[in-house]
């Protein structure tokens, strides 16, 4: 059982939880640009720049899903105290 808003800041930070979420959001971006992709069939050039464009948007969407997820744990600060 895990426990919901402890006393102290990040007593319910879950650094396997903060991994999991992160890479999930960036799987779920690459999935979506993988589909445009396949339904589109561009020409190699522009699949090519769809397809670094996901890898943009996955690696932004990883540190949205982090800065929101130790923010919320930590506060806005980030600091422990």
């Amino acid at each position: 059982m895990t426990r919901r808003g402890g006393d102290e800041p990040g007593e319910d930070f879950s650094l396997g939880r903060l991994a999991l979420s992160s890479l999930g959001a960036a799987a779920a971006v690459l999935a979506v640009v993988t589909v445009v992709i396949v339904v589109l069939k561009p020409a190699p050039g522009v699949g090519l720049a769809i397809a670094l464009l996901g890898v943009v948007a996955a690696i932004a969407a990883m540190g949205f899903v982090s800065v929101r997820t130790t923010r919320r744990a930590f506060g806005r600060d980030g600091r422990q105290e």
